[in-house]
């Protein structure tokens, strides 16, 4: 095999695809992983979206997650919260050791780059031109390096379809009625944590709400409000007071739910704010959301104790985004397999997560809980009509409730060791 041939090409290393990555290359596969950005992780390092939700205690094709929990643990960079849920990540200390893994398992990674042409080749495999987004003249051009790249299997991991458009897959549809809005998480550093928690700990009793553990010799914490009406919320006088007195605005406070971090002793992480309009452009999503952010974390400074010296310090890169395009593939999965808990002859996933589908209207969220687990097959990730063409993350064939199941990055951990566990079959 030629330096230009690879048995896989991942495009995309976000969750998914640095999970099909790593578990592609130590099964003897020579594997490319091609980046958009300067890093990887996705939703966990440019969106940071932490913690990772917690997922079934049956789990399968969970290697990827327990090696990368071990080794961020051995940084400081990972703790194993009071309800046994690993997936509290520092996203900053993620990008180092993700590196680090792609790198251990001979892995090649390229950044900053992306696929620009794909062509089927006789011998069916699949040619792909791959340019830089940008050069700087400090570094050999990628062009120079490599041009076109031939592989035997192409995974599309970017997390909207990029590469199934470019082949004219097809699209399944999205109804409106389930259209989740976006988010524009942040962090806050320079926070007194032990007297937040200890005000937070007398304020809401609620402990499905608000829970509060001693881990690693660290105070870590969550809790939550949203302005749903149907759901008692102990810090709903302080959002009503904070929207009289002009320091929020209505629509800031649709959803507020806060996480310390990992290694990160004086920092708490937001999963807010949640954007409404859905009829804005992305220029739009981001100036509105840092405008809300500067809102959100002078409310905290007002009305938080422990907050007085905080400040914002990151601002996620990418806004997160809950759903996407779903392309049509082999098997197309629907709401009621999942809760009727459907068995597979090929699962790539087991998970008992519930059907969580954020609404942009107050009180129609769903976080709806599963009776049984269920399953993924490998089919709905094999793009139908190309048998060397995959997708995994939130682009796979499902209908749009189900997704709001499967989206969440364990599941998109799983995906990817699944399908390197199928190719390296074939």
């Amino acid at each position: 095999m030629s330096k230009n041939e690879y048995d896989v090409i991942i495009a995309g290393g976000g969750t998914a695809g640095v999970s099909c990555a790593w578990n592609s290359a130590k099964l003897g596969l020579k594997t490319l992983l091609i980046e958009q950005n300067s890093y990887l992780g996705g939703a966990i390092t440019s969106s940071l979206v932490i913690p990772a939700m917690k997922n079934s205690a049956n789990s399968i094709n969970n290697q990827f997650y327990k090696k990368l929990y071990s080794e961020l643990s051995a940084v400081n960079g990972a703790i194993t919260y009071s309800d046994g849920n690993i997936g509290w990540f520092n996203p900053e200390l993620t990008k180092i050791i993700l590196d680090k893994m792609m790198k251990d398992v001979g892995v090649d990674v390229v950044f900053n780059s992306h696929i620009s042409n794909i062509k089927q080749k006789e011998n069916k495999n699949l040619s792909v031109h791959i340019e830089t987004i940008y050069t700087n003249n400090m570094f050999v051009s990628l062009k120079e390096l490599l041009l076109d790249i031939e592989t035997r299997y192409l995974v599309d991991s970017t997390g909207d379809g990029k590469i199934c458009q470019k082949l004219n897959c097809k699209i399944l549809e999205n109804s409106k009625e389930n259209f989740q809005p976006v988010s524009l998480r942040f962090v806050m550093a320079g926070i007194d944590v032990e007297t937040f928690a200890a005000w937070l700990e007398e304020y809401d009793s609620d402990r499905n709400v608000t829970t509060i553990a001693h881990i690693n010799n660290e105070i870590h914490l969550s809790t939550a409000y949203t302005w749903d009406t149907n759901k008692k919320w102990a810090l709903k006088p302080l959002f009503e007071d904070a929207i009289e007195k002009n320091i929020l605005k209505y629509e800031d406070t649709n959803y507020f739910q806060i996480f310390t971090i990992a290694g990160a002793a004086d920092s708490i992480a937001f999963n807010a704010p949640r954007l409404l309009n859905n009829d804005i452009t992305e220029t739009e999503a981001y100036i509105i959301g840092r405008e809300s952010i500067l809102r959100l974390s002078n409310f905290c400074k007002t009305y938080f104790p422990g907050f007085d010296k905080a400040y914002i310090s990151k601002i996620a890169d990418k806004i997160g985004i809950r759903t996407s395009y779903r392309i049509e593939c082999e098997y197309i999965y629907t709401y009621e397999d999942l809760i009727s808990g459907k068995k597979f002859n090929n699962p790539v996933v087991i998970s008992d997560y519930p059907v969580d589908i954020h609404s942009a209207k107050q009180n129609s969220s769903t976080l709806e809980k599963v009776t049984q687990e269920y399953q993924l097959p490998v089919e709905a990730l094999i793009v139908k009509g190309h048998s060397n063409l995959f997708v995994i993350g939130k682009c796979i064939s499902t209908d749009d409730k189900a997704i709001g199941a499967l989206r969440i990055i364990p599941s998109c951990f799983c995906m990817g060791e699944g399908l390197a566990k199928y190719i390296s079959e074939k």
